[in-house]
């Protein structure tokens, strides 16, 4: 792909304007494995048996949950049959991982080359009929080698109808996985620069024959995957899957779960897009959020400050005034009453609670405490000085002293 990177000099020339789409469309290519990729990537488990290939690649799709089937499987290497099955239950992985688990050889490979495991299940989820006409490809190749045919561990059928595809299915219910070189087994390799890894299993002796087997393996109905290569795409054996996991399904067909994935990020857009939604929504609703808080921020810092405090000054005077005259219009002869009471019975008036007390409820201002102390004083000193007109004898004119 041509670079990016284009210089200013170009993009100002006439006829070298660079379109947006074309843009686009050269990321979005970048994207897409190529068929030697694609290629490179299934060789390794090309020949093994459908149902086992089928649930290889779906677990290829979360790839964190293999890294721990393996260790777990590596932990607990003496559980077989049904106490394997019993203690895969409590296990929080999808059911194409448990599956695996029937096959520590295989495990241990996916995990090992954990790197080739992700991008084959990445491929696997943006390009599935690719994969899988990859494969045929390959089995084709090998079948013309001679390195693919029946055996005592495998039967190899050919369909012609409608379109011609290899199938491989075990000869027994034990399942023997084939070991083989992909740079031997396919022929010569065609792709320099994509050369497929070639795994075995440690304990595993290397024959002098380009394909053999590891040991057979009794799985029941752990193999529950299919391989439905005339439209490009896995499926579910519903009678074994329900067996295997003990549950009860009825949908044939595989669905990536992304709940399993674990949080490793999808690597193109597209496919981020198509399982992870509700992550874009997210983002959207966050964004949208950002810029009507940075809008609000934005007002915040166009009031003048100063402006503000003087408004709230005017208010709480406002409310202190009002609150001064009904309080006095309320209570009138009650004062006078009381005041006259007391000079006649020669008692001294009991102070009157102070009327310009702010409520309990009153929200005082920080910039209206000085207003608020001068108005009281000044209320204080008229109350007092009533008082004590009130209080005083009162001289009659012709009297003696």
């Amino acid at each position: 792909m041509q670079s990016l990177f284009v210089s200013a000099a170009l993009l100002g020339s006439p006829g070298l304007l660079l379109s947006s789409n074309v843009l686009a469309a050269e990321t979005a290519a970048s994207n897409v494995f190529s068929q030697q990729e694609i290629e490179q990537l299934v060789a390794p488990i090309a020949l093994y048996p459908d149902a086992l290939l089928a649930q290889v690649l779906m677990a290829s799709t979360y790839p964190l949950e293999v890294v721990q089937a393996a260790r777990w499987r590596k932990a607990n290497s003496s559980l077989k049959d049904k106490a394997l099955e019993d203690a895969l239950l409590k296990q929080p992985w999808d059911a194409s991982v448990k599956s695996l688990a029937a096959f520590p050889d295989v495990l241990a490979m996916l995990n090992d080359k954990i790197d080739w495991t992700q991008k084959l299940g990445d491929a696997f989820l943006a390009q599935q009929k690719d994969v899988m006409d990859a494969t045929q490809r390959l089995r084709a190749k090998a079948k013309a080698e001679g390195n693919l045919k029946d055996s005592k561990e495998q039967k190899v059928i050919v369909e012609s109808t409608p379109t011609t595809v290899i199938r491989i299915e075990p000869q027994t219910e034990v399942v023997y996985v084939p070991v083989y070189n992909p740079t031997v087994v396919y022929g010569p390799w065609p792709y320099p620069s994509y050369v497929p890894y070639y795994w075995y299993p440690p304990s595993y002796a290397y024959a002098a024959s380009a394909f053999s087997f590891t040991v057979g393996v009794m799985v029941g109905a752990a193999l529950w995957g299919d391989c439905d290569w005339h439209h490009g795409h896995v499926n579910i054996n519903v009678n074994h899957y329900n067996s295997f996991n003990r549950t009860t399904i009825n949908n044939t067909n595989w669905t990536h779960n992304v709940d399993h994935r674990r949080g490793v990020e999808y690597r193109d857009k597209t496919t981020r897009e198509q399982y992870r939604p509700q992550t874009n929504h997210r983002e959207q609703s966050r964004e949208a959020f950002r810029g009507k808080a940075d809008q609000t921020r934005a007002d915040l810092g166009t009031i003048d400050r100063a402006d503000m405090q003087g408004q709230l000054k005017d208010l709480d005077r406002a409310e202190l005034s009002q609150q001064l005259q009904n309080k006095a219009a309320a209570k009138p002869e009650h004062r006078d009453n009381q005041s006259n009471g007391s000079a006649k019975s020669g008692k001294k008036a009991k102070p009157v609670a102070n009327p310009i007390a702010p409520s309990a409820t009153h929200r005082d201002s920080a910039f209206s405490q000085p207003d608020h102390s001068q108005l009281a004083r000044s209320a204080r000193d008229r109350g007092a000085s009533s008082q004590r007109s009130v209080s005083r004898p009162v001289r009659v004119s012709g009297h003696g002293k």
